[in-house]
């Protein structure tokens, strides 16, 4: 090896593919119903509330619909993550807004715990929803 073979940069190497733009695309979809549902989910909370409970069975309708969106929200998050290499973070994001979606079932008696919990869930369906459409979102790591 001669003194030039040292200095020498390394090839290139071929730019990272993107993450699967079919999974992605599907989680990007979950991820819109689910806010989408939540914003359903605390109108009717608030039409509830106003109609002294009338509205009481819609919300814990959109509750439920939120919640079986959010079961495949985890499942694409989970799949852009590890075999799409893409960010793990909205998996465990997705996660969290699942199991806040059951704390939502078990305290609708408390709106000390349920108010609070809701608004956690609307802020965390926020940050997934604004990474999603987002130019990192398809990078791989």
């Amino acid at each position: 090896m001669s003194e030039t073979d040292l200095f020498q940069r390394p090839p290139a190497s071929a730019p990272a593919k993107p993450v699967n733009a079919g999974l992605l695309y599907a989680l990007r979809l979950t991820i819109i119903a689910q806010a989408a549902g939540l914003v359903v989910a605390g109108s009717l909370a608030g039409q509830s509330v106003a109609t002294d409970g009338a509205m009481a069975e819609p919300h814990v309708m959109a509750g439920m619909l939120v919640h079986l969106v959010g079961l495949l929200q985890i499942v694409f998050a989970v799949l852009v993550w590890r075999p799409g290499r893409g960010a793990g973070w909205p998996a465990l994001a997705s996660l969290a807004l699942f199991v806040a979606g059951m704390g939502q079932h078990f305290t609708w008696e408390m709106l000390g715990a349920h108010l609070p919990n809701g608004i956690v869930m609307s802020g965390l369906a926020t940050a997934l929803l604004i990474w999603s459409w987002s130019p990192g979102a398809s990078r791989r790591r």
